[in-house]
């Protein structure tokens, strides 16, 4: 009798969450687990060729990045070394993971071309619009007031996140554009050394990382930065309840980073780091706004550019009389065919008017059944 031997599987090691690593970013990226990391976020050297000291009118000198760790010895150099990280980020995301890279004029576009080799799919790209931007000094250029992000999937048929509703909540109702304007990091939030010197050239604002964070992430997820700095990455991930990886080949900024983070108490309760996307959330018929009282059978509803106007049923209906004859039908039929289109979304294309005369969407109507329900069955 033949005897079944059992061979042990191999369980894959998980990723070293929550920690700085400090070495080479390109091997520590390759000896993490394959396919682990949910987002990535890279601020890598830009390759600036600055050419001798830089100073003001004034005569004093533009502290400006002058690191070794920013100097290569030809853009072959560069695009080599920019090649090899980005197939290291690639083989740690998870299919459906995401990678943000910083840059300006001087490496973006190069970085751009090489991640597109790679099959990486472009989502977008970020304007960080300085508000407070350093002066061209010699007057010999326009004043470099941007940089860009370019935010990339790692394949066309990523089913990548995308926290619509958080970004369109941050932006106070309004779908989040792709200019950021965020000042350069400055004041309190710049980390100083002992001398008062900045303790990195090139520390970023956490309003910019709170925004990829919450816009590309969920909490829970892993976030790897593998230009980690003082460690903006995982300050705000911490706050947003992600955990982070970060890598740094300086011990100097990685012990400033160590001390940054761990004076950053916990995220708060869960239930108030996510956003929720619409077709997620319970569904909400648009006759319960009726049942409620928040609107009536008769009330008219109209367009917010009072083009169309339809008149409420007491079962939820619309009627809505044009030129071409009646339409009846629900918030999402009748706007559809008032507009000539195949489908509408009812709900944002009807307004009623307040008493105070604003023109709002019925969206809010809704929402606010939405969140009686949920507040009583949490109740």
């Amino acid at each position: 009798m033949s005897q079944i031997v059992r061979l042990p599987t191999r369980t894959q090691k998980p990723p070293p969450v929550d920690q700085i690593l400090v070495g080479d970013c390109i091997e520590i990226m390759r000896s993490l687990p394959e396919g682990s990391i949910d987002c990535v976020f890279a601020d890598p050297p830009y390759n600036l060729q600055l050419g001798g000291e830089l100073t003001r009118p004034n005569n004093s000198r533009v502290d400006g990045v002058v690191e070794a760790w920013d100097r290569f010895e030809s853009l072959g150099a560069y695009d080599r070394f920019t090649r090899d990280w980005l197939e290291a980020a690639r083989r740690a995301l998870k299919p459906d993971g995401t990678l943000w890279v910083i840059g300006s004029y001087h490496n973006i576009f190069r970085v751009g071309s090489i991640l597109q080799d790679l099959g990486f799919w472009i989502l977008n790209d970020v304007i960080w619009i300085k508000t407070n931007p350093m002066p061209n000094f010699r007057g010999t250029r326009f004043t470099n007031a941007h940089e860009t992000m370019i935010w990339a999937a790692r394949s066309p048929d990523a089913k990548y996140t995308f926290n619509y509703e958080a970004m369109k909540n941050l932006n106070e109702g309004l779908q989040m554009r792709s200019d950021w304007l965020i000042p350069v990091c400055g004041g309190p939030e710049r980390l100083k050394d002992k001398n008062g010197r900045k303790a990195h050239p090139t520390q970023k604002p956490e309003a910019l990382l709170y925004r990829v964070l919450l816009a590309s992430t969920r909490p829970g997820d892993i976030v790897l930065d593998p230009f980690f700095g003082t460690g903006t990455t995982g300050a705000v991930a911490k706050k947003l309840g992600r955990h982070f990886i970060g890598l740094e080949r300086e011990e100097t900024y990685a012990a400033f980073a160590r001390e940054r983070i761990a004076g950053i108490s916990g995220p708060v309760e869960p239930r108030l780091l996510e956003t929720p996307a619409k077709r997620q959330a319970m569904r909400i018929p648009f006759g319960w706004v009726l049942d409620r009282g928040y609107l009536r059978a008769g009330d008219t509803l109209v367009d917010e550019r009072l083009k169309h106007s339809a008149r409420i049923r007491a079962d939820g209906m619309l009627i809505s009389t044009t030129a071409y004859g009646d339409h009846r039908g629900s918030i999402h039929q009748v706007g559809a065919a008032v507009q000539g289109a195949t489908s509408c979304n009812g709900w944002t294309f009807w307004h009623f008017r307040t008493e105070a005369g604003q023109l709002v969407p019925i969206d809010v109507l809704r929402d606010r059944v939405r969140a009686e329900l949920e507040q009583r069955a949490g109740a």
